[in-house]
């Protein structure tokens, strides 16, 4: 894969805004461990290695174990998950695949036990950001860092 530019060099002004808002959307309150297991199921929907590699290891930072980074693609058989994680990465799916899903009533029905309505709001914010960053990265071709494998082991 061969970037197309780089968006950021090319208009500084424009993405600031994003990066604006998102840093917005961050400060919203939602948890951190469940903002990035978001970020990365839609990442991994969206198929945008960029942002994968990313917030796997902003999850880390913020203490997410290895096993449940791992298994987030099969989080609906793993019992690693809470009850509210789960309604939040069915919303993310919905979400992301909403060509496809239309944002499902059971969906958006199994989250209000776990979330308040303005939390809600906030979590398909998240939700919106994260795709509208996979789609920048992906449409640009953006690569993400390569560490050097004498350094990964």
């Amino acid at each position: 894969m061969k970037p197309r530019m780089n968006a950021f060099a090319v208009a500084p002004d424009a993405l600031s805004h994003m990066v604006d808002f998102s840093k917005k959307v961050e400060a919203l309150g939602l948890e951190p461990s469940l903002r990035e297991l978001v970020k990365i199921r839609s990442s991994q929907l969206n198929g945008c290695a960029f942002c994968i590699h990313m917030h796997t290891r902003d999850a880390r930072a913020h203490g997410e174990t290895e096993e449940r980074i791992y298994l987030l693609d099969g989080w609906r058989e793993s019992p690693l998950y809470t009850e509210r994680e789960r309604a939040a990465l069915g919303w993310t799916e919905a979400l992301t695949l909403i060509s496809q899903t239309h944002a499902p009533d059971e969906d958006y029905a199994a989250l209000k036990p776990h979330f308040t309505d303005e939390e809600i709001v906030k979590l398909t914010l998240m939700i919106g950001v994260i795709n509208v960053a996979n789609r920048l990265v992906l449409g640009f071709r953006a690569i993400h860092p390569v560490t050097p494998r004498s350094e990964a082991a």
